[in-house]
């Protein structure tokens, strides 16, 4: 495992920081998909449910993985919001309710669990995040790689965490 600590300035477009977008670069496969693309267009497969991005739907994240069968993916770039205030922010912004499932632990857990269900053995999960949490070995996930990305000042490091499914959990 390898840990780069590059400085790069804070982007919500997430996939457009250099050191982030070189990472993703190195592990993005055909059949990816991005669930909360917002801006970016790095993955097969876009997604936002934000109707003004330019992403091929506009679903919550939860009913787009549904679209998917078990192990049809190769890679899952997985830039959820990160807080429940950036849940909150963004269904708002669409009109949805914010209410204690979306802003709990439950949000996450159910998220990570489509993610292990729809990608393939050796597939890759790259997750940002405060944290290195990723989706988790208990879904049969191994870190192959970290990527921390200090933004300065304030602002919370962005952390890439690169995951390869090894197991049939599902």
């Amino acid at each position: 495992m390898t840990i780069n600590r590059e400085w790069a300035m804070p982007n919500k477009n997430t996939f457009s920081i250099p050191p982030i977008e070189r990472l993703v670069k190195k592990y993005l496969t055909p059949t990816s998909i991005d669930p909360f693309a917002n801006e970016s267009k790095i993955a097969d497969v876009t997604n936002d449910i934000v109707e003004e991005y330019n992403a091929d739907y506009h679903m919550d994240a939860l009913d787009f993985f549904k679209t998917f069968g078990d192990n049809s993916v190769s890679t899952v770039l997985f830039d959820l919001p990160y807080s429940p205030r950036q849940i909150s922010e963004v269904y708002k912004k669409v009109g949805k309710s914010v209410n204690m499932e979306t802003t709990q632990s439950s949000f996450w857990t159910a998220l990570k669990r489509e993610v292990a269900r729809v990608l393939r053995p050796g597939g890759y999960a790259i997750t940002c995040a405060w944290n290195s949490g990723g989706i988790g070995s208990s879904l049969g996930m191994t870190i192959v790689e970290i990527l921390m990305v200090p933004h300065g000042g304030w602002h919370n490091d962005t952390i890439v965490t690169v995951e390869r499914k090894d197991n049939q959990i599902f």
